[in-house]
């Protein structure tokens, strides 16, 4: 039963306030200027304060995204269509434009590498990659009005990989909250590399000098010399400077009793943050990236099915992931934000 504005109503009570698409609904929009022309984008609204795109042309990933006018994720005007994907070495960064998630993956994440004679780029080519079979449904189911956005984006090449990524948005009216089902199906016939990444990207005021990052661990390490600099530090932010190296951390986060891990930025000041929750099943590891650099002020957690590791690494130790033909993986996770009491856990 959705509760807004301090109580519960019935799906009676409210079809006699208001037409539902006042108070929550999903808008389909297309962006009209530079390289984001073309871009068709989701743009879902709960009736909580809760606001968040979804990007139909890469993957349905998720863009910027705010709660009461406050944003939740970092977002970088660098923002490309997929025609101006660049998949050579570090190209990917010239249309990364942050947001809540970008996929990193089908079959490799990470930095630039040679594998056994291919060629990856940064972070894969997934999160360039259109959906298809898109639809949006809000609808009733029991007493939830669900609003729920659907797709799938396919990774192929011939003599390559054939993988397809299915993804369902989901939230509902009065929520603070919304779920990413993914499941990652191998339709060729033959066995393809699965790696898989979710760079989630948070910013200010989520990440401030007064925020903080709640997680729950088992151990954490630095991923290089750059990163010990900043070891003991990495659950809190600094003001923003105009020479700061990322630095970037490896955790082993514990699950709860349900199978999910959870890490929460906290912004104490303000009593406002942001989570996102995972099922650790099939990813059991989190990065971390933090850059405290000026205009690219952001905190990135990761839940990944491997820490950071070259693809021909995990090969060689005999550790790649290899989907054989018609095998899926099923991945969940849920973001929301933290207000008021919510952000004094």
């Amino acid at each position: 039963m959705p509760f807004l504005f301090n109580r519960h109503y019935t799906p009676l009570e409210l079809k006699q306030f208001a037409e539902l698409a006042q108070l929550a609904g999903v808008r389909l929009v297309e962006y009209q200027e530079g390289k984001t022309r073309g871009l068709r984008v989701a743009q879902v609204y709960t009736g909580s304060g809760l606001r968040f795109e979804v990007l139909l042309d890469r993957a349905l990933d998720i863009g910027a995204a705010e709660h009461n006018g406050r944003a939740l994720a970092w977002t970088y005007p660098a923002l490309g269509a997929p025609q101006f994907y660049d998949p050579h070495k570090f190209g990917w960064t010239r249309t990364f434009g942050g947001g809540l998630v970008t996929t990193c993956g089908l079959d490799f994440f990470g930095q630039a590498e040679n594998d056994n004679g291919q060629e990856l780029g940064l972070h894969g080519r997934i999160a360039h990659t259109p959906a298809e079979q898109t639809r949006v449904t809000t609808e009733w189911r029991d007493d939830d009005y669900v609003l729920e956005i659907a797709g799938r984006a396919r990774q192929v090449a011939i003599f390559g990989e054939n993988l397809v990524l299915t993804r369902r948005v989901t939230t509902k009216l009065g929520a603070d909250s919304f779920t990413i089902h993914d499941t990652v199906t191998n339709e060729g016939f033959r066995a393809a590399p699965h790696m898989l990444l979710y760079h989630c990207n948070f910013g200010f005021p989520v990440v401030s000098p007064d925020s903080e990052i709640l997680l729950d661990v088992e151990s954490t390490r630095p991923r290089d010399a750059r990163a010990e600099k900043g070891f003991g530090q990495e659950t809190r932010f600094e003001n923003p400077t105009l020479d700061y190296p990322e630095q970037v951390f490896f955790h082993k986060p514990r699950a709860d009793v349900n199978g999910y891990a959870q890490g929460s930025i906290v912004n104490r000041a303000l009593n406002f943050g942001a989570y996102i929750k995972w099922k650790t099943e099939n990813l059991p590891y989190l990065g971390q990236w933090k850059l405290m650099q000026a205009g690219e002020y952001v905190c990135a957690l990761e839940p990944a099915n491997y820490w950071e590791t070259p693809r021909a690494k995990l090969r060689a130790e005999g550790r790649l992931k290899m989907l054989q033909p018609g095998e899926s993986v099923e991945y969940v996770l849920e973001f929301g934000a933290l207000a008021r009491a919510d952000a004094n856990g």
